[in-house]
């Protein structure tokens, strides 16, 4: 081996390891390999993956999807400088125990907020005109007639759309119902929205109001201690009998067994639900039971489009971090001093 070969050997070993937790596009990594140890890990428990550990180790960065970044996690990674989460939320990161430890958090918001918007609106469609059901009933050979009262749905132009959590999302939704389909909209927030009230004749009110008003109840906040089991018992009792919970937010805002008997007494029309309080969703889960609630796959940014935009811009916060410069999506800036 020449002293070229030597000292190129050297330069690889010395490279800063990142680690690639559950990402997809893992080609957007490409140009980051030339100047850092880039490992990716798929389908893995990260607290039991022996390689994932070891790794873990040597890491100065992370970059990923749904991740644990809690204090045991940070207690194995002590040359950890900055998380960069590959989604708009992060309750999957601990900030305070990352601030504590100087290690800078970062999530990807203004990406996917048209894209999603466009599917929680697309599962409120799909439970008032009863699509999934209805698709079954074709291609499972009952259409042998003509519709009756049995297979008739509801409909969704001029009725009342209430949202909880009128932030981004919340307000590109709030603008499909108003311009697309006529619906009045109430919502509840910590904070008035006052570009919704002028935009799209939002109504701000108190949650027992908009829940007792509302046809359609879609639920968009974060996941916070606040609004964990935001929707319980108390509230599903509020709604209208003919109304229809949408879940756009996180599993966890909402008590899921309260959830589940308020459906079987018909205390509720029916549900839309793209996110669960543990996934991905076991079979048996009750709520697949139900043919009045149509479930997807916590499927609210994923078309090819917005993934990819999503996974550059984690590399991107992550690559800045790693390189001295403020990220564009910190979360916690106070680890900046």
């Amino acid at each position: 081996m020449s002293a070229n070969d030597i000292k190129g050997e050297g330069i690889k070993l010395m490279k800063r390891k990142i680690l690639a937790y559950n990402f997809e596009f893992s080609e957007t990594l490409d140009h980051l390999r030339e100047s850092f140890d880039v490992e990716i890990f798929q389908a893995i428990n990260p607290k039991t993956d022996p390689s994932f550990l070891q790794a873990l180790k040597q890491a100065e960065g992370i970059v990923g999807l749904a991740l644990p970044v809690d204090k045991e996690l940070l207690d194995s990674a002590p040359n950890l400088k900055i998380v960069s989460n590959n989604s708009t939320g992060f309750n999957n990161l601990s900030i305070d125990e990352m601030t504590k430890r100087g290690v800078m958090g970062t999530n990807t918001p203004g990406v996917l907020e048209d894209t999603t918007a466009d599917a929680i609106f697309g599962i409120l469609l799909a439970a008032a005109r009863r699509i999934p059901e209805l698709d079954q009933f074709v291609k499972t050979g009952k259409w042998k007639h003509y519709l009756t009262r049995n297979e008739y749905a509801i409909d969704v132009h001029h009725k009342t759309l209430g949202i909880i959590g009128m932030g981004k999302i919340g307000s590109l939704i709030a603008k499909r119902a108003h311009f697309g389909f006529d619906m009045n909209i109430l919502y509840h927030n910590r904070t008035r929205n006052h570009e919704a009230e002028e935009n799209y004749n939002a109504v701000y009110c108190p949650l027992d109001r908009l829940l007792e008003e509302s046809d359609f109840v879609c639920l968009m906040t974060p996941l916070t201690a606040e609004t964990e089991n935001l929707m319980g018992e108390r509230e599903f009792k509020l709604m209208k009998t003919s109304a229809i919970f949408v879940n756009g937010s996180r599993g966890k805002t909402v008590d899921e067994k309260a959830l589940i008997e308020a459906i079987k007494n018909k205390e509720i029309h029916g549900a839309a639900l793209d996110v669960f309080q543990f996934e991905p969703v076991k079979a048996d889960h009750p709520l697949l039971q139900f043919p009045n609630v149509v479930t997807t796959p916590h499927i609210g940014s994923s078309t090819f489009e917005t993934e990819i935009k999503m996974a550059k811009r984690a590399v991107e916060n992550l690559e800045a971090g790693l390189n001295g410069n403020r990220p564009k999506n910190l979360i916690n800036p106070e680890v900046l001093g």
